[in-house]
């Protein structure tokens, strides 16, 4: 039995995203709960992993040095409050390099599930934009959209065609947190009972 995990964006997901992109550690601002809401995904037998499109990179804005402190000052905060992350994906590429990793195209997160070995079926994908349900649900992922960073401009509406039938919508990380953990004993209990009947 594999240890469930859960993919996630970053930028608008966990931290707060910029149209003048994240680039560097000063700019790498966590979203009110998100740090928490991960912990709590691990405590509950969750590995997170992240997907993200790292443009910036290809664009000369920031370097891979600079990247990884982000990602330190990320994963700091989260051993502080007791949570982690396995893995971090990134598409370092721009739309010019037509590379298959960067979303909406799934290359990260068949690269994802080819590591951990996962059948992406089961596994849940969250993101703030049309980009990330789009790339969750072609490899197969079960896609979750938070009304954060890019999502924001969704709140209070259907969510306009193009997005995949199957997304899920969420306040923030932590409401997302919250419902996979409900949702994951309801089905718990529906097993068990249906184990011993």
């Amino acid at each position: 039995m594999h240890t469930p995990i859960v993919i996630l964006d970053r930028d608008g997901t966990i931290n707060h995203d910029s149209d003048d992109y994240i680039k560097s550690p000063e700019e790498w601002v966590a979203l009110p709960g998100a740090i928490d809401a991960i912990a709590k995904l691990n405590h509950a037998g969750w590995r997170v992993v992240i997907a993200s499109n790292q443009s910036g990179l290809g664009r000369g804005l920031f370097d891979v040095a600079t990247l990884n402190q982000m990602h330190d000052k990320m994963n700091k905060a989260l051993a502080h409050a007791g949570g982690r992350v396995d893995a971090i994906f990134y598409c370092p590429h721009t739309p010019d390099d037509h590379c298959d990793c960067r979303k909406p195209l799934p290359g990260l997160f068949q690269q994802i599930g080819e590591r951990f070995n996962v059948d992406l079926k089961e596994v849940h994908a969250v993101g703030d934009s049309l980009r990330d349900a789009q790339a969750a649900a072609d490899s197969g992922c079960l896609p979750h959209l938070v009304l954060t960073g890019k999502g924001e401009q969704y709140a209070g509406l259907a969510l306009p065609d193009g997005f995949p039938s199957q997304t899920r919508v969420h306040t923030d990380l932590a409401a997302f947190a919250d419902w996979l953990l409900v949702n994951a004993m309801v089905k718990q209990s529906i097993s068990i009972s249906n184990g011993s009947a």
